[in-house]
């Protein structure tokens, strides 16, 4: 497969991509296929296959075990969106996004003047909400899958006792993150060796980790939530001047809710819902696309990047004006992903020069044919470890697109004494200040999006199954907090549109928009001088990033049933396929 990579990159005319040193790790399978972020993971999940179970079940396996092998998202701490598509059609997803404690204030991170405190939002016990990684994990295993805990959570056990050979990434990961990991004493003694940092190839023991997940296996989910564990956790968090009462633990509920699905030339797009921004932004994307692009356009000449680059432009003007919790605010999703919507938005679109973000002029969604709340389809920042997908298919085609995260990398840096796992800093993900970009990611975000109790921050996160005459054809997805967005589209856009191999697809340079700061962001080292002038002079105000997401995808040929896994080489993951 490398060969052919190589030989695919050497003959293409779409220059630049990367090289073939840097593509994607494939596999070709027929029983089943995991593609994940961290080796040992992607292996638990294809254990479960082996073992009896479906799709489902090796998702769970899988989540459990990055919890272990890839602290940095990976996790028990935190949250996220799972996107499961069954073998006879049927499609749900569980979003199991962290929620704000019933003592969270709007104003909670801002001093007496109005301003925002540095790290408040992003340190510390307050930046966290309550996870949900747990109770999402237990629903969708319960719900969908076949197999028990107990048995899902075997291979996370095993890593987390017996220990795991560090990697090079993770041992690399871990010194680039010890300033963060040393301002809390249980994180300093277990991820930084107290005070030596792991060297490649040594064994990471988690003791903690261990009898945690064990207590879990043996008690169920409820030991989480209304459990031993559950007031473990709310001690260590008044001790650390947290919010978390038992009562925030007690009333958390993962939520099923309906995908978004929209088309695409002919293929149908399965998405995420708010509270995810994603999928409303994938699809409008799309939908604006659709008329302004042909498969013989060729997707690295400038003027494609250009009408790509506004469409992003619009959509996240959208997600800033109109996106929170579903929960707790009326947002016009079917609106936005209506193919009339992206017709009216993409008549201001210049062909021939950029946009400017601030005078960037929309039309109202309300005055398109859906009502708020009707549901559609029935919808120097160096790039963070923050978030973490994984794809699974199993023999039978149900299919699983799954990402989750505890934000930053790890999280807010705490891990919380005795029970081993970190604990998030999603409060971040809220509209910290109205008007204001958050810390991490510089995102101007909605005052529906402003901290409530028991509300779920908005997320970027687009977990997402194509369908193509019935049957389950892509399962993919990307960390990389609004870049996620940029990622997917441009990947969808070269295999579905422009038909580029699944592993060229992914290789091929990606940037990013994101309407504010009104940057385009390009993939350093990756575009031609004659590419960054030809888009300086189209008016765009060019920088550069060192990766834009990082895709794990599966295509299951819907003829033969033949699965084909592709994991991105811009942080190196891992495709096991049986």
């Amino acid at each position: 497969m490398r060969r052919l990579f190589a030989f695919l990159l050497s003959f293409s005319l779409l220059v630049p991509v990367p090289t073939a040193a840097q593509a994607p790790e494939t596999a070709r399978a027929q029983q089943g296929m995991v593609v994940a972020d961290e080796l040992f993971a992607a292996e638990a999940g294809i254990e479960i296959l082996r073992q009896g179970g479906n799709a489902v079940d090796a998702a769970v396996a899988v989540a459990f075990a990055l919890a272990v092998t890839h602290p940095a998202a990976g996790n028990l701490g935190g949250g996220g969106f799972m996107l499961i598509r069954l073998a006879d059609g049927r499609a749900v997803m569980i979003d199991y996004r962290e929620t704000a404690p019933a003592a969270a204030r709007w104003d909670m991170f801002l001093d007496q003047e109005g301003n925002l405190v540095p790290e408040r939002s992003t340190q510390g016990w307050l930046a966290a909400g309550v996870p949900g990684t747990l109770a999402g994990l237990d629903l969708a295993l319960r719900e969908y899958g076949t197999m028990t805990l107990n048995q899902v959570l075997e291979p996370a056990i095993r890593l987390a006792d017996d220990g795991f050979p560090v990697s090079d990434r993770l041992a690399r990961s871990l010194q680039e993150n010890a300033e963060t990991l040393r301002r809390d004493p249980e994180s300093e003694s277990i991820f930084l060796h107290d005070g030596l940092f792991y060297e490649p190839g040594e064994l990471l023991k988690q003791k903690h980790l261990a009898r945690t997940l064990r207590r879990i296996a043996q008690k169920g989910a409820r030991e989480f939530y209304q459990g031993s564990i559950t007031r473990e956790f709310v001690e260590a968090s008044k001790k650390g001047g947290g919010l978390f009462t038992l009562a925030d633990f007690r009333n958390y509920r993962a939520v099923v809710r309906q995908p978004l699905r929209g088309t695409f030339h002919g293929y149908q797009v399965i998405t995420a819902p708010p509270p995810s921004s994603g999928g409303v932004a994938l699809l409008e994307t799309l939908n604006m696309l659709e008329p302004l692009l042909a498969p013989e356009d060729l997707p690295s000449e400038p003027q494609t990047l250009h009408l790509v680059t506004e469409a992003l432009r619009r959509a996240f003007a959208d997600r800033a004006r109109y996106l929170a919790d579903p929960d707790f605010a009326e947002i016009p999703v079917a609106a936005l992903v209506d193919k009339g919507y992206a017709a009216a938005c993409r008549r201001n679109i210049d062909p021939a020069h950029a946009s400017v973000s601030t005078e960037l002029k929309l039309p109202n969604p309300l005055d398109f044919s859906h009502s708020p709340s009707e549901p559609a389809g029935a919808a120097a920042l160096h790039e963070s470890e923050n978030t973490t997908h994984f794809s699974v298919v199993d023999a039978e085609g149900n299919a699983v697109a799954n990402t989750y995260t505890i934000n930053n990398s790890y999280g807010s840096g705490i891990t919380v004494d005795g029970l081993g796992f970190l604990l998030n800093n999603e409060m971040d993900d809220f509209t910290t200040k109205p008007g204001e970009p958050n810390r991490l990611f510089g995102l101007v975000q909605s005052d529906a999006n402003q901290i409530e109790p028991g509300k779920r921050p908005l997320s970027s996160m687009t977990p997402t199954i194509v369908v193509r005459d019935g049957e389950t054809f892509l399962v993919l997805g990307s960390p990389g907090g609004p870049r996620i967005i940029s990622a997917l589209l441009e990947v969808l856009l070269h295999r579905l549109l422009f038909s580029d191999d699944l592993a060229l697809a992914i290789a091929r340079p990606r940037f990013h928009h994101q309407w504010l700061p009104d940057t385009l962001f390009l993939e350093e080292g990756l575009y031609t001088g004659e590419q960054i002038a030809a888009l300086r002079a189209l008016g765009h105000q060019v920088d550069f990033r060192e990766t834009v997401g990082q895709i794990n995808a599966i295509e299951r040929d819907p003829s033969t049933g033949e699965l084909y896994g592709v994991a991105d080489a811009r942080r190196g993951g891992a495709a096991r396929g049986r």
